[in-house]
């Protein structure tokens, strides 16, 4: 699919393929998105196992990705949402978004924003909503001995 941008400039959208993960982990490097970075066995498995998985191409190049999962009923969750700087307030992320959405259009959308991308969310009328996170690792000496 074809997106035109605020500067007329056009951008290519497709589903993600296993060969583009070496661009995605160099936008997540640039980024410093180090966790995804570090654990790139385990970032390239959620984008092999994730159900919504599209790249964003100009120039013969990766330039914005957005991962996530859905029921396809009720939930719609972004799990990542990343346009290199070079391309960000050109709309690409709001149609990306929008485009996606629209291939759920029961569900509702929901993701975590950052300290740097949260006022991009609030200019689209996204909803704050609190949540929660924890790794396995967190979990207390007592609780792993007791399960």
């Amino acid at each position: 699919m074809n997106i035109i941008l605020r500067n007329d400039e056009t951008v290519y959208i497709r589903a993600f393929e296993e060969k583009d993960f070496l661009e995605i982990n160099e936008l997540n490097k640039k980024e410093g998105w180090n966790n995804l970075v570090t654990k790139h066995e385990d970032t390239k498995r959620a984008w092999m196992n994730s159900n919504v998985a599209f790249v964003a191409i100009a120039n013969e190049r990766i330039i914005g990705y957005c991962r996530g999962l859905t029921d396809g009923s009720i939930s719609l969750y972004i799990c990542e949402l990343l346009i290199d700087e070079s391309f960000r307030g050109k709309g690409l992320g709001q149609k990306i978004t929008y485009w996606i959405h629209s291939m759920y259009p029961n569900t509702r959308m929901e993701l975590l924003a950052s300290s740097t991308s949260h006022s991009f969310y609030e200019s689209q009328q996204y909803r704050p909503f609190y949540g929660f996170r924890k790794t396995f690792e967190e979990y207390d000496v007592n609780m792993k001995k007791e399960c």
